[in-house]
């Protein structure tokens, strides 16, 4: 039997956002948590090509931090000046005019950090911007096999926090590593050129502070990784059940949710605590060093002082350098992993960006004649959603569609019946062409429809779902669909044609009525006929109808009814149909049997032939009896 093609159509339209990121967090947590190195030049190259527009902005930001680097060794060295020259000699005015300097010294590092943080910060958020474009752009152009293999949670991940996760790369990412190892250089040149014996005493504590970084790096990044784990489990807690809060509620498992809830929240805090204690252990730490540092430079100083070979000018000086010689080092630890969330973070969007679209549009489209007709045939057509365009040569094919051949002539209506995991739902992604065909050719008005562009074969069909997807916003927005051609008077007119104008009027803002989160404020009925009159709106000379009326009550059905015939006429129409008393008038009834056309013909042709379909309309109609003598 061929496997059951998944309903992909549903899927990429009307997906439930918080239960897919659900899935999403299960299925994928060990990959969001993964972590890369906290440089990788290959990843680093193909940033810059993000930042090659803003590159004056980039360069004025990394000369801003550099030119308050080297104003961080005038401080110092004036205060030398000042112990070793000014005082001793007792000259007033060279203390004054080297205290205005070290004042305008502090003012101007000032200047320049509040101009690289501007800058920096400026270019992170654009380059956001942009990279966060390109991945939706890209995302709309992958085909639905692409979201077949991938959570719909997993996708919002690379467009949000992923990307987000860059913005540390470019606001205080490589700028401030650029700038502490400057600033280190610097302070170490100054250090020795100032006094070489005293500078070497002074680095004698760089083994430790070398050794307590790593173990700090390790801490880190094994905290930081449990962070993110025991996030991604208590947000697919949090999405499954404010999702399933109605069946939560019918149970009564409210306390027992809240213990799970309590659990998860438990160790999602104690995550972050020890991760707390990590850094509440290394910036002391830190600390601790640069004082016994600074206390070796007061101990062989002082030594040197009595000595005569150094003066107190000097040691002051050292006493500055050293806590400005510490600080870079806590500050390119503290980057460590957010540079590597940065890494793993940009290597998983370019994955995405290096996926290519599995359906692409012809390099030589052909148009289709005008007007269009809507004559639909299907020739000798095999389908099986295992054979990828990345699936191993040797898998197997397992065929939803084995060789099927019909031709639907224009202003007919023709149905597909069958049982599910026929292939009923697949000969239409085909037709609209979601999927490639493996063999055969699908036919609109005699030109393959690989052959056109996917923009001008689906502007020509209207597909209404039986899980109707409505996006937040208007009544309105939610009929034109973005297409600002069509005008108001036309919205209401089609909206009148298919009987949904009367329930609009009663809305307390009409057209102008929000719809709700997926038009939760909207009855199932209500919904129906907004996706009518989405289709109608456009005039399109073909209609797909999949499910459209098995989720309604028998007397918005009516009316639906009433709908689907305006609707209906004057197009060719394919119909799919759990409910065959739903395709009773169709022109033609087409009937699909593990992925094989069994049958063709009218609803009493295949009644009198005595095969699938009556064996189908049969077991429904004894179902439907057994339910009515039920409930009388």
């Amino acid at each position: 039997m061929p496997a059951r093609a998944p309903d992909s159509t549903r899927a990429a339209l009307a997906p439930s956002i918080a239960a897919a990121y659900s899935l999403a967090v299960h299925t994928s947590f060990h990959e969001e948590e993964a972590l890369g190195k906290a440089l990788d030049v290959r990843l680093l190259r193909r940033l810059s090509r993000y930042a090659r527009p803003y590159s004056l902005a980039m360069a004025t930001a990394v000369a801003a931090l550099l030119l308050s680097a080297v104003l961080e060794l005038v401080g110092p060295w004036l205060t030398k000046i000042a112990l070793d020259q000014a005082i001793p000699q007792g000259n007033a005015r060279l203390l004054a005019v080297l205290a205005g300097l070290f004042v305008a010294s502090v003012a101007a590092a000032f200047a320049l950090e509040y101009v690289e943080t501007i800058l920096s910060t400026w270019v992170g958020q654009r380059v956001m911007y942009d990279l966060r474009m390109e991945v939706f752009r890209h995302l709309q152009r992958l085909s639905l096999r692409f979201f077949d293999r991938n959570p719909v949670g997993r996708l919002l991940t690379r467009v949000t926090q992923d990307i987000e996760a860059l913005n540390e790369m470019f606001s205080t990412g490589v700028v401030t590593i650029v700038g502490d190892v400057f600033a280190l250089s610097l302070i170490v040149a100054a250090m020795l050129a100032m006094d070489w014996e005293l500078a070497l005493v002074t680095f004698s504590v760089l083994p430790l502070v070398v050794l307590v970084t790593a173990v700090f790096r390790l801490k880190a990044r094994d905290a930081y990784r449990e962070i993110r784990l025991r996030l991604a489990r208590l947000n697919a807690f949090l999405a499954e059940r404010t999702t399933g809060m109605a069946v939560v509620q019918l149970f009564n498992r409210e306390g027992r949710e809240l213990a799970r809830f309590q659990e998860l929240d438990g160790a999602y805090l104690r995550a972050h605590l020890r991760s707390i204690r990590t850094y509440a252990l290394f910036f002391p730490a830190v600390e601790v060093l640069a004082a016994s540092a600074m206390a070796l430079i007061i101990w062989h100083g002082g030594r040197s002082i009595l000595e005569g070979t150094a003066t107190v000018g000097v040691i002051a000086a050292f006493l500055q350098y050293a806590r400005r010689f510490f600080r870079p080092i806590q500050d390119l630890t503290e980057k460590y992993n957010a540079l590597q969330s940065a890494m793993a973070s940009s290597e998983r969007v370019f994955k995405l960006l290096d996926t290519a679209p599995g359906v692409k549009d012809p390099e030589r489209p052909l148009a289709l004649p005008k007007p269009v007709r809507g004559a639909i045939e299907f020739r000798d057509v095999w389908f099986a959603y295992n054979l990828a365009d990345t699936a191993p040569p040797d898998v197997p094919p397992e065929w939803v569609l084995k060789g099927v051949s019909f031709r639907v002539e224009p202003g007919e209506a023709v149905a597909l019946v069958g049982h599910t995991g026929a292939g009923k739902t697949t000969a239409i992604n085909l037709l609209m062409r979601f999927y490639d065909i493996r063999r055969g050719a699908v036919l609109l008005d005699g030109v393959d429809v690989r052959r056109m562009r996917q923009s001008d074969l689906r502007s020509q069909i209207a597909l209404v779902l039986q899980d109707i997807y409505l996006f937040s916003g208007t009544v309105r927005e939610n009929i034109r669909m973005g297409r600002d051609q069509i005008t108001d008077e036309a919205i209401e007119e089609a909206a009148r044609r298919v009987g949904f104008d009367p329930l609009v009027r009663r809305l307390p803002k009409g057209y102008d009525q929000p719809v709700g989160e997926r038009g939760s404020n909207l009855s199932m009925g209500e919904r129906q006929l907004l996706s009518f009159a989405r289709a109608l709106v456009s005039d399109p000379p073909i209609l797909v109808l999949d499910e459209a009326t098995s989720s309604v009550d028998s007397e918005i059905e009516a009316r639906i009814q009433a709908a689907l015939a305006e609707l209906m006429r004057g197009r060719t129409t394919l119909v799919i149909a759990h409910r065959l008393s739903t395709v009773q008038h169709a022109h033609r009834i087409l009937v699909l049997h593990h992925g094989e056309l069994r049958e063709e013909g009218t609803h009493e042709e295949l009644l009198l032939r005595g095969g699938i379909y009556a064996k189908l309309y049969e077991l429904q109609f004894a179902r439907t009896t057994a339910t009515a003598a039920r409930e009388a």
